[in-house]
């Protein structure tokens, strides 16, 4: 069974370790300010999602990692579903995230869980293929 939860700053050493490219900093904001969700396995943290918000208004899910040896458990899933909750449940009417342009598993993973593809943009000097933005509106 998955179970969801919000991080203290007892799982901090777990995502600097597991959300490394972001640094010290950003993780210390995103716990602090409730923008992270971790997913545990019997007792033990599997995976993590990561938000924001764009423009300040839109949730915007940075990242959803899932650990090797875990993926396909419902841990992704579980992770979203309870995002998605709060977001809604927050009056959030719609959702945001983007993946990589060559990143097909993610993409097939964002449609299944009801976003659609809503362009893309370069970023040259920080990505070399453009990032490809995803919306779900929320009922």
């Amino acid at each position: 069974m998955v179970e969801v939860a919000k991080p203290g700053q007892a799982e901090k050493e777990w995502l600097l370790r597991e959300d490394h490219r972001v640094g010290e900093a950003w993780v210390s904001r995103c716990i602090d300010l409730g923008e992270y969700l971790i997913a545990r396995e019997q007792g033990e943290i599997v995976g993590f999602l990561r938000f924001s918000r764009f423009w300040g208004r839109i949730p915007y899910m940075e990242m959803i990692r899932v650990l090797d040896g875990h993926r396909r458990s419902g841990a992704g899933t579980a992770l979203f579903l309870a995002w998605e909750t709060a977001m809604r449940e927050s009056g959030a009417r719609l959702l945001m995230t983007s993946s990589e342009c060559d990143e097909s598993r993610p993409q097939d993973w964002h449609r299944r869980n009801g976003f659609s593809e809503t362009g893309s943009i370069e970023l040259p000097g920080i990505q070399t293929v453009p990032e490809v933005f995803f919306l779900k509106k929320l009922d």
